[in-house]
């Protein structure tokens, strides 16, 4: 079993900055990608960012110039720089790896999400 643990959310002020961990319990290699999603209240989640097991990075647009995604194989770890933080960044965070367990079968494996709210 995969475990997916956030760090680091918590309240900025606009503007401000915020850096989200996420340690998984086994070699991050063994993934094809992780990212990160959020889900504020009342909408869907949404993709904010990921990394494939080759360094690619995909962003949504709301985001892109403003966070980036990075990868610790070391440390099996995989970060969220978050700057220029605005209000509707608010919303709570969610690690995701993925993993192809077999040709066309894919699986999702999920943190237990952490709040950041941008607000003065």
């Amino acid at each position: 079993q995969v475990q997916l643990v956030e760090s680091g959310g918590g309240l900025v002020q606009p503007g401000g900055s915020l850096r989200l961990s996420c340690a998984a319990s086994k070699s991050i290699f063994s993934f094809d990608a992780m990212g990160w999603y959020r889900r504020a209240p009342g909408m869907q989640r949404e993709l904010v960012a990921e990394i494939t097991s080759g360094d690619d990075t995909n962003y949504a647009d709301s985001v892109r110039g403003r966070f980036t995604i990075s990868r610790d194989n070391a440390k099996n770890t995989v970060s969220l720089q978050m700057n220029n933080l605005k209000p509707e960044d608010t919303a709570v965070y969610y690690c995701n790896a993925v993993k192809s367990i077999r040709v066309g079968v894919r699986v999702n494996y999920w943190g237990q999400g952490t709040q950041v709210t941008v607000s003065s």
